[in-house]
């Protein structure tokens, strides 16, 4: 046990912040939509078949990444809301964020794309989502969050 402690403790180990909730709900809420597009077909979105086929054709992924990519967009919110292994949710979403603007999104500039004007978004959006989903990862869950009772359980064996 001791050594599981040492070897997985500061993935769940979290400062007593109230910040932390409030971080990665909110990257939580704006992620999530898009995974549930990809996974399910909501909020018209191509729905699990269609976007592997989008990611692994136009987008040219292979198949393991695009398979990675919608599971990440659908299952990493759902970690960040409880608050559970946040660090890894968010690790994955800022590889997501990354990804998209290294594959997509640097050549349409920084400005999405809000008259129309542009061939497709830009990738201020991602910057955010990068930004706060580092600042889970630096800081861990905050109050109210699995992580934090795993620690709490951990240190009181």
């Amino acid at each position: 046990m001791k050594a599981l402690k040492q070897r997985f403790g500061g993935l769940v180990r979290s400062r007593p912040s109230k910040v932390g909730p409030i971080l990665r709900i909110a990257l939580a809420v704006a992620i999530w939509p898009h995974g549930a597009q990809k996974l399910l077909g909501w909020f018209g979105g191509p729905g699990f078949e269609g976007a592997m086929a989008q990611l692994t054709g136009f987008f040219g992924l292979p198949e393991l990444i695009a398979f990675l990519v919608i599971a990440i967009e659908f299952f990493g919110p759902i970690a960040l809301a409880l608050g559970f292994l946040s660090r890894v949710a968010a690790a994955g979403v800022a590889a997501v964020m990354v990804g998209a603007v290294a594959t997509t999104h640097w050549t349409n500039g920084f400005f999405m794309n809000w008259t129309g004007g542009q061939a497709g978004e830009g990738f201020e959006y991602h910057v955010l989502a990068v930004a706060i989903a580092l600042a889970v990862m630096v800081m861990g869950s905050g109050v109210l969050s699995v992580d934090r009772r795993l620690a709490s359980a951990s240190e009181a064996s």
